[in-house]
């Protein structure tokens, strides 16, 4: 089936998923949760076949770990779609309600977008955890993964095709493109005529890709050089604990720490407490002239592409900066705009990096992992918005609207 079939079907679909009950909605991701434990078998043995592609292609750990399902992440798509259930109706929203002199009643009021298309990489969850997101929220939905993940991303998607016909729905409100080439990327990503918005979801190549070569509206996503700042204030035993587990707790996603700025001040008591931290998980540190200067040979001269790298493995970037404003210059020169961090004691500096760091999620005292709908207490997400339209930071059933106008009269002419 080629990319405007799809695109067809998927079209005539969000008609009839756009105007659905919410009963409805709610009974497909009930029965896509069900699907997906009842036939997890078939998804650990068409996973099976990506690892195994993928392990003979040689890739690196970090992004095997991105790749690869287990029972318990099946269980956790599957309690993702359960946990959108008792969410609010996003579609019951009614943003503003007015009577005109003229008598016109003006009603803005949510609606889905349509046509959703999620372009991403080595990460079959998002095939389910996009899809429900879309399901809830009204929209059809698009997805094409890389070739990594496609028997696990047409295996999940023949499941909720299912579950979605048992629930009176059509099966073409979730789509799995099953050609991986750049080609049908590129034809997705030029499908105007019946895609409405294209959200890619992957690295930085992937994503600077779409913004070039899509005409449909793009949302910019993911993309997290993060960095955390240790103030001259900082607790430093905090310090070291954040730096660990942004970079550690999982390197291969858009929230985990890429460069670590410390003050001048600190840093020849910082830094070895940091390495050795870091060293339980073998991090390879690439730092500045300064920060080797302390720690030695063991970490590797930085390069000017260091400081814009976002690694997604056990690598960072380490730098000492005399204070915050050459910290916050930093920032502003390498930030992708995802989750900055600075760890102070100092009242005066954390206001002034709340305030001047020009990013969707700014933290003080805390790890850049939580940059995340369920961390947030928005439930699930469908990826961490980078740009500030229409929406920014973690992506939840609410981004996934628009509003129209709906305006009622007796006659009124102008």
């Amino acid at each position: 089936m080629d990319i405007r079939t799809i695109g067809a079907a998927a079209k005539a679909a969000s008609r009839t998923i756009g105007v659905s009950s919410l009963e409805t909605r709610n009974a497909a991701l009930q029965a896509i949760a069900d699907a997906l434990k009842a036939r997890s078998a078939e998804i650990l043995a068409a996973n099976g076949k990506d690892l195994a592609a993928a392990k003979e292609n040689g890739m690196s750990a970090s992004m095997l770990d991105r790749l690869a399902l287990n029972e318990a992440r099946i269980n956790g798509m599957a309690q993702g779609a359960l946990e959108l259930i008792p969410a609010a109706d996003p579609l019951d929203r009614v943003y503003d309600e007015r009577v005109r002199p003229n008598g016109l009643k003006i009603t803005k009021k949510a609606v889905p977008l349509g046509v959703i298309a999620i372009i991403y990489e080595a990460r079959p969850n998002v095939t389910v955890d996009a899809a429900v997101l879309c399901l809830k929220s009204g929209n059809a939905v698009i997805l094409k993964g890389g070739k990594e993940a496609i028997n696990s991303n047409v295996c999940l998607g023949e499941i909720m095709r299912s579950a979605l016909e048992s629930v009176g729905l059509p099966a073409d409100c979730v789509s799995v493109v099953p050609d991986t080439s750049r080609e049908a990327a590129t034809a997705l990503m030029t499908l105007n005529e019946y895609v409405d918005v294209l959200i890619p979801r992957g690295g930085a190549g992937l994503i600077a890709a779409c913004v070039k070569n899509a005409t449909v509206p793009t949302i910019e996503t993911g993309t997290g050089n993060c960095h955390c700042f240790v103030d001259a204030s900082a607790d430093l035993n905090m310090a070291a604990e954040i730096i660990y587990n942004a970079k550690t707790s999982r390197p291969s996603v858009c929230n985990a720490l890429e460069t670590a700025l410390v003050d001048v001040s600190v840093a020849e008591e910082f830094l070895p407490l940091m390495k050795a931290r870091l060293d339980e998980k073998n991090v390879e540190l690439r730092g500045c002239e300064r920060a080797r200067a302390i720690l030695g040979d063991c970490v590797k001269p930085a390069s000017e592409s260091d400081w814009a790298n976002e690694f997604l493995d056990y690598i960072l970037a380490v730098k000492v900066v005399d204070g915050l404003d050459e910290a916050l210059a930093h920032i502003a020169r390498y930030s992708t705009g995802h989750s900055e961090a600075i760890v102070t004691e100092n009242a005066e500096n954390a206001a002034r990096f709340l305030r001047e760091v020009d990013a969707a999620a700014v933290y003080v005292n805390a790890s850049t992992r939580f940059t995340d709908g369920g961390e947030f207490g928005y439930g699930a997400e469908i990826g961490i918005s980078t740009q500030k339209l229409h929406a920014r930071g973690p992506m939840g059933i609410d981004c996934l609207t628009t509003y129209k106008y709906l305006i009622e009269g007796n006659g009124q002419v102008r």
